[in-house]
């Protein structure tokens, strides 16, 4: 039976499904496929909120969602499961942030959108999406965004090929990596001493 370390680290190596789905350029397309979705989903969604003077000048669109999932007025509960995030929201209430917070939304939704649709720094923008539908579910928000978490977390961990079809196959092999650009620094300096 062989073993899942590999003979040159201490590193456990994937599974050769989990190396295929998520790894393989092959896949290349699938993952395409699910990060243009995202991407226009979050593209659309912050394109309306940026011609919405609610949401981009005062920011009542989104003091208003706060409001409700802090209190809904005809049952007296909160939609919030949590009441530390409760908590959270109140004092982002309190404190008026919704008026610096929500051009902060809209503009990162639409910049996560273009991020995904043309395949650039698929792993990051992918993060943020989930970041902002995790946020929004906590806010008691079910939509679609149950789906989209799902789906960015997968983008998350396909990020290697998820933006082969896109920028990153040429962002990545310009900028590298951070443990990639080690070894070829490593590489260099032992070429240099021999």
């Amino acid at each position: 039976m062989a073993s899942i370390l590999s003979k040159e680290s201490n590193v456990v190596q994937d599974p050769p499904f989990a190396r295929i789905l998520f790894s393989d350029t092959r896949f290349a397309i699938v993952w395409t496929i699910i990060r243009i979705f995202v991407g226009w989903q979050w593209l659309s969604a912050g394109l309306g909120k940026l011609s919405n003077p609610a949401w981009m000048q005062t920011g009542e669109a989104l003091k208003g969602f706060w409001a409700s999932a802090v209190v809904v007025p005809e049952t007296g509960k909160a939609p919030i499961a949590f009441d530390w995030y409760r908590s959270f929201l109140q004092g982002m209430l309190d404190a008026g942030a919704y008026t610096w917070f929500a051009p902060l939304i809209a503009v990162g939704e639409v910049l996560v959108g273009v991020a995904l649709i043309i395949g650039a720094f698929v792993g990051i923008a992918a993060f943020f999406a989930a970041f902002m539908n995790w946020n929004f579910i906590m806010a008691g928000t079910a939509s679609t965004n149950g789906l989209l978490l799902v789906l960015a977390i997968l983008l998350i961990l396909a990020w290697k090929t998820a933006g082969h079809y896109g920028a990153d196959y040429f962002l990545l092999r310009l900028l590298g990596t951070p443990w990639g650009r080690k070894s070829a620094e490593q590489n260099e300096l032992v070429a240099v001493r021999a």
